[in-house]
């Protein structure tokens, strides 16, 4: 479901360490951007994602901005935890286990001082730390990365695993290398602001380049996705398919696995059902009070 929204003005450059040098494609990122706006067209065009895009932020800002996560209840959390794919899959089993009031406070102690963008990387790697360092607990990565951004979008770009994990050498950065063969390719970039900002910096002058100047921040996040969407269609998702394939609608949807990226697919518009998993397996209704237990 897409909503209409107020657009933003380009996001203003984001204080970090200085950043690593990106060889990126530019035929690469080109051809990215035509496919995106044709496989758009048909439902309704780019703007359109954009504007859901920003209707999300509304609400993560909502919930989690200006010190409002200190009063955040369940049913608020399991409602932003809908429109993140890595989370929504795994949410419903750890709340089961443990207590919400403990989620809600490692948020947070994440977002504190959250306009000091020079603690980010200090702030995730807490919040990472909090968890099991297992692989199911992998997705609290991502997780904190959502939270920055769709809370403060201007200040934090999107960090999630999908876009950069150095540990598999995975994720949009590669797909968009300069390189003969992407596939054996060495990128030595670390997973920090610093590589996440520069990247954005990147994506946003490109899009300059091809008349894009407001909203830059979800354009960007709406690219990284689709190019990812690529990698997954066409070499079969084997690092992420639990996060973000889930089965096939069987309509050819040119955007599928872009709307599941950005989370959002989330919500049945007629029925209010989420893609949220309970512990019993049954699915989440946005707004409900979720019986965990």
């Amino acid at each position: 479901m897409m909503f209409g929204f107020g657009s933003r003005k380009a996001s203003p450059p984001v204080p970090a360490k200085a950043g690593p040098v990106l060889d990126l494609s530019g035929p690469r990122l080109r051809r990215s951007f035509e496919n995106l706006v044709e496989s758009a067209e048909s439902s309704g065009g780019i703007e359109r994602y954009v504007s859901a895009l920003a209707l999300k932020a509304s609400l993560f800002e909502e919930v989690l901005g200006k010190g409002r996560v200190r009063e955040m209840t369940e049913t608020e959390f399991c409602d932003i935890a809908c429109f993140m794919a890595p989370v929504r899959r795994r949410i419903g089993p750890w709340l089961a286990d443990n207590k919400f009031e403990t989620m809600r406070r490692r948020i947070e102690t994440l977002l504190e001082g959250w306009s000091d963008t020079s603690t980010a990387d200090e702030r995730i790697e807490a919040f990472v730390v909090s968890f099991p360092a297992d692989r199911e607990h992998r997705w609290v990565r991502d997780l904190a990365a959502e939270v920055l951004h769709f809370t403060a979008p201007d200040r934090y770009p999107l960090m999630t695993r999908w876009i950069w994990d150095n540990k598999t050498g995975t994720g949009v950065i590669r797909e968009i290398w300069h390189a003969e063969d992407i596939d054996t390719a060495r990128i030595d970039v670390e997973n920090n602001l610093a590589t996440y900002a520069t990247l954005r910096g990147e994506l946003e002058g490109f899009l300059a380049e091809n008349g894009v100047f407001r909203d830059t921040a979800f354009y960007v996040d709406l690219l990284c996705a689709h190019i990812y969407a690529g990698y997954i269609n066409d070499r079969g998702g084997q690092y992420l398919r639990p996060d973000f394939c889930g089965g096939s609608d069987g309509t050819g949807d040119a955007m599928l696995h872009t709307r599941r990226m950005l989370g959002l697919d989330s919500v049945d518009t007629e029925s209010g059902r989420t893609r949220l998993k309970l512990i019993d397996g049954k699915a989440y209704v946005l707004g409900s009070v979720p019986q965990l237990n």
